[in-house]
């Protein structure tokens, strides 16, 4: 597998979790939907890092 894949998926599920809450808890779900962003950009950052050239 890849290095940086599973924390650009895992980042993906976490900022959707972030969306679905931010309706019925809006400071929770801000603060999820961040923290999955930053882990799709930190597994991107691999992704690139790591290219097989």
């Amino acid at each position: 597998m890849r290095e940086g894949l599973l924390p650009t998926v895992l980042g993906t599920a976490v900022t959707a979790s972030g969306v679905a809450l931010r309706g019925k808890f809006p400071a929770v779900g801000w603060g999820v939907l961040g923290f999955g962003l930053a882990h799709i950009v930190l597994g991107a950052i691999d992704l690139i890092e790591h290219r097989r050239a």
